[in-house]
């Protein structure tokens, strides 16, 4: 299980599932808290899908685990955008910042040999990325 999210009217649930490359995306109603109508959303050819959040033009970004990228798919599924990175391990994304108009994005060294980390020195870190987008804000978890 990697990248859930939900569109910005709570409308769409998000699922990667890393073990079978492909991105899924269901019906959700927020009220009830039913999730139905699982469907294909992406099918990813390099990689594996990792974490992903959504931009207010409700838009799919997620970070591509040993692809060296991040992909914002269109509500429909279409490729709209791809972002390269300067690391092989992206993990994670969310906007932040003031505005929202920030993407972060984690990034890990796992497994790395020496080479590897000399080539991408930002492995293991965090990256903040101007993508020409804005993001929503996060709810709070109550627990």
């Amino acid at each position: 299980t990697n990248g859930v999210a939900f569109s910005p009217d709570d409308r769409r649930l998000y699922f990667g599932d890393s073990h079978l490359k492909t991105i899924v995306t269901y019906d959700f109603d927020l009220a009830s808290g039913a999730i139905t109508n699982r469907r294909p959303f992406a099918t990813i050819d390099h990689g594996l899908p990792d974490g992903s959040c959504v931009d207010t033009d409700g838009c799919l970004w997620n970070v591509q685990f040993h692809a060296s990228r991040v992909v914002r798919y269109m509500p429909d599924g279409r490729i709209d955008r791809v972002v390269a990175l300067p690391v092989t391990q992206p993990t994670a994304c969310t906007f932040g910042g003031a505005d929202l108009r920030t993407l972060y994005v984690t990034t890990a060294r796992l497994r790395l040999k020496t080479d590897d980390l000399a080539a991408q020195p930002h492995a293991g870190g965090l990256l903040a990325i101007d993508v020409g987008a804005q993001g929503v804000e996060e709810p709070l978890f109550a627990g």
